[in-house]
C-alpha cells in the first residue's frame, strides 16, 4: 500500500503531513522530503531493505516483485532499456543495470543494492514522461 498525496498542498502543510506520516509508526517507509519536494509519499515495505536507513529491497538476476517493475521504470525513463515492465530481473534488466552502473560510477555487480537505488531514485525525480518512459 502506498500514498502520494499533498500535491495541493503549501510547503509548510506538506512537511506537516510528512512529520504525522513519519511519526505515526504506521508506515515502513517515508521518502524523504528531498526526493518528493512536491508531494508526500509513504509506503508499507516488504523485504529487508538494500540501505540501513530504509528504501526498496536488494534486486538481483532471479528477483521477482513490484520492486524490479520500480526499477525497470526508472531505468526505463532514464534510457536504459529492459525490454518491457514485467517485475522479472532477467537478462535485460540485469545488463540495463550494469550499463547505468557504469555509466554513473557506481560499482558495476549488476545488483540494485543502497548505492544504486539511491542513484536511481534522485535521477528519476522529477524526469517525468520520455522517449524512453513505456507506458
Amino acid at each position: 500500500m502506498a500514498f502520494d498525496v499533498g500535491q495541493t498542498l503549501s510547503a509548510e502543510r506538506r512537511r506537516v503531513l510528512w512529520n504525522s506520516a513519519n511519526n505515526s509508526g504506521v508506515w515502513t517507509y517515508v521518502e524523504p522530503i528531498s526526493l518528493t519536494p512536491t508531494w508526500v509519499h509513504f509506503d508499507k515495505r516488504f523485504g529487508t531493505p538494500a540501505c540501513s536507513t530504509g528504501g526498496f529491497p536488494q534486486l538481483k538476476r532471479g528477483s521477482l516483485s513490484n520492486y524490479v517493475l520500480i526499477a525497470q521504470d526508472d531505468l526505463n525513463t532514464l534510457g536504459y532499456r529492459t525490454n518491457g515492465l514485467d517485475g522479472i530481473f532477467g537478462v535485460a534488466t540485469q545488463n540495463a543495470v550494469r550499463e547505468y552502473q557504469r555509466t554513473r560510477g557506481l560499482a558495476v555487480d549488476g545488483i540494485v543494492g543502497c548505492n544504486t537505488w539511491r542513484s536511481l531514485q534522485e535521477e528519476v525525480v522529477g524526469a517525468g514522461a520520455t522517449s524512453t518512459t513505456i507506458n
